[in-house]
């Protein structure tokens, strides 16, 4: 019903906005390009006045019985002092950007169904289940706990459920936060909307559908979209003071005066342009000036915001990391090099396309450590990787398939043991390292920002996630969260602060929804995409703390020209109510503080110094 009623107040507003720009431009081209007459030439304005004005003035109505004074109120009186003076121009361009701003409202309101559209576009639609001796395509309501599913190569598990027969690696990043793909063997359990790899596994479901993670994932987002808080705009907290002032004043100069000429002065001088105007310029501006530096701003809304949250929380996996593993200690056995294990294990990993075989190649880079032709090559699912490299047999795999006790303690992260000729050489440790930025960003929040609270919240273990808030300089962090303690902690916080949630992954989606301003990293999830607020494309903390920066420069140059603006409105009042300001010479002040409101407006879009300042 409120995703109905968002798309109705969408599009509505739309052709009205459509309707008072080929008003405006129509009048315009026959008032100045073909000469006609007044009378014919302002038509077009007619039209625009009577068909936005009347839903406009509606609202005015039912804001006015509720004792609500916000922009569109003195907007409304605005309208009809414009059309009592024949100043149809102005009540068409009030038309213009009240309806304007609504619309993007309304669109951006839309964001957070997208998600959940998303989020239902990536489900899959049929599983393949064992029938007897053959499969058989069923759809997932046709799923019952105790089915033998087949999960193909590159499809999304449809239900949680336990791997059977098969060994294979899935990617559960997107819901879990894990940086890594995961091993599947017989026995491994599977979450329904991970993707698999390359082997196809055999899995016998546990839930139904209905009732596995995906869909929890799925409900989850849905109940925090219908409880996401309001935004107060910029605008209606501007107009919450000075449109009792307008009222005020040209009532009190119609009553003292008995000339109503006087109340039709004050409210044209009065007309709220520079918060109609000024503001949506301001944050045009910001996000065409956003767009410039790799960051998209979904929810213009969210601009207005972000300067003011004084709560950061970071996702861990992907947001302050890279994302990918990284070798970071290598215990070698007695007698064994570290040049030489790593040479080795190398040369074989160049075969292999598992997640860490990429960490160790890299790592011989780094080193300098040369590389040799490998043989022999065998890769048994769940047993390790297996060669001949200069006549030494090579073996990478787990711990539980080494019988050693030489081997130090398990430590956080993740690891693997190599064997050169069958004797245990060393032991590797993989991290998903903090990017270079992480702690510098985080160092310069509070002295540059003023943010009060930095949260680290990951659902990565407990070791990994103190390992990262240590190396970054996060002193509060939460560990093996799922996504519905992210929401109830973020909003929690939400409820003491203004606070910025930042993340890359679907299971980051429903908390960034409840957030005051939801920012992510990356394109890779049309889902969290579709949830944020704004999407910083190269994935880079530097971006986001320009966003910062563009919202503090938008607030204040959009606060100087409606302040500005409003402050030479209430002087023209205050003319207006002493008699020395008619109507129409009011009409054309009003014009040129308007001009003035927009022309300084536009300096957001213009920013000639480097915005990030760490």
């Amino acid at each position: 019903m409120a995703s109905h009623d968002q798309n109705r107040r969408f599009r509505s507003q739309t052709w009205i906005s459509v309707l008072a720009a080929v008003g405006i431009v129509v009048h315009l081209l026959l008032r100045y390009l073909f000469r006609m007459a007044p009378s014919l030439a302002d038509f077009p304005l007619y039209l625009t006045v009577a068909a936005g004005g009347a839903p406009l003035l509606w609202s005015l109505v039912r804001h006015m019985v509720r004792m609500e004074f916000g922009s569109d109120l003195l907007a409304g009186l605005s309208i009809i002092a414009s059309i009592s003076t024949g100043q149809f121009l102005v009540g068409s361009i009030i038309v213009l950007m009240l309806s304007g701003g609504t619309a993007l409202e309304a669109y951006a309101s839309r964001q957070a169904n997208s998600a959940l559209a998303a989020l239902h576009q990536r489900a899959p639609r049929i599983a393949h289940r064992k029938t007897g001796a053959s499969w058989t395509d069923i759809g997932l309501e046709d799923i019952r706990p105790g089915d033998i599913l087949a999960i193909l190569s590159q499809e999304v598990a449809p239900v949680d459920g336990t791997v059977v027969e098969g060994y294979g690696r899935m990617d559960e990043s997107y819901l879990t936060g894990e940086p890594f793909e995961i091993s599947k063997a017989p026995g491994s359990s599977v979450i329904s909307g991970s993707v698999n790899k390359d082997q196809i596994l055999i899995v016998r479901a546990s839930k139904t559908p209905d009732e596995s993670r995906y869909a929890q994932i799925v409900r989850l987002l849905e109940a925090t979209e219908a409880n996401r808080p309001q935004m107060r705009r910029l605008g209606d907290k501007l107009a919450a003071w000075y449109t009792p002032v307008a009222v005020i004043t040209a009532l009190t100069a119609w009553l003292l005066s008995r000339d109503s000429l006087r109340f039709l002065a004050v409210t044209v001088i009065a007309t709220p342009c520079p918060l109609l105007l000024a503001i949506p310029v301001a944050i045009v501006a910001a996000v065409s000036l956003s767009a410039r530096h790799g960051i998209i701003v979904s929810n213009p809304a969210a601009l207005e915001q972000i300067a003011l949250c004084r709560t950061l929380i970071f996702d861990k996996t992907g947001t302050l990391t890279y994302g990918r593993p990284v070798l970071t200690d290598v215990v070698c056995m007695q007698g064994v090099s570290r040049g030489e294990v790593i040479g080795k294990a190398a040369s074989l990993e160049e075969y292999s396309k598992h997640p860490l075989a990429s960490a160790i190649r890299q790592a011989a880079r780094n080193e300098g450590i040369p590389l040799s032709p490998a043989n022999s090559i065998s890769e048994e699912p769940g047993t390790g990787l297996q060669g001949v490299v200069d006549n030494v047999a090579v073996a990478i795999t787990g711990r539980s398939r080494v019988s050693s006790t030489d081997l130090p303690l398990s430590a956080a992260g993740l690891e693997c043991v190599v064997l050169l000729n069958g004797r245990v050489a060393a032991l590797f440790r993989f991290r998903d390292e903090p990017r270079r930025e992480s702690r510098p960003f985080i160092s310069h929040l509070k002295p540059m920002h003023g943010i009060r609270r930095i949260v680290l919240l990951s659902g990565d273990r407990q070791q990994e996630v103190e390992y990262l808030a240590e190396r970054v300089g996060i002193s509060e962090a939460y560990s093996g969260k799922s996504p519905e303690d992210k929401v109830a902690l973020v909003t929690a916080a939400v409820r003491q602060d203004k606070t910025l949630f930042v993340g890359d992954g679907i299971n980051d989606a429903p908390a960034m929804l409840v957030a005051t301003v939801g920012v992510a990293l990356g394109s890779g999830s049309n889902v969290t995409s579709e949830a944020a607020d704004a999407i910083v494309l190269d994935s880079s903390l530097e971006k986001t703390d320009e966003l910062i920066h563009i919202s503090r420069r938008m607030r204040r140059i959009a606060l100087q020209s409606a302040i500005g603006g409003m402050t030479l409105s209430v002087v023209g009042m205050a003319f207006a109510a002493l008699g020395k300001l008619p109507p129409i010479s009011g009409a054309v002040a009003q014009e040129v503080i308007d001009l003035c409101a927009v022309l300084n407006a536009l300096r957001v879009a213009y920013s000639s110094h480097r915005l990030a300042d760490f």
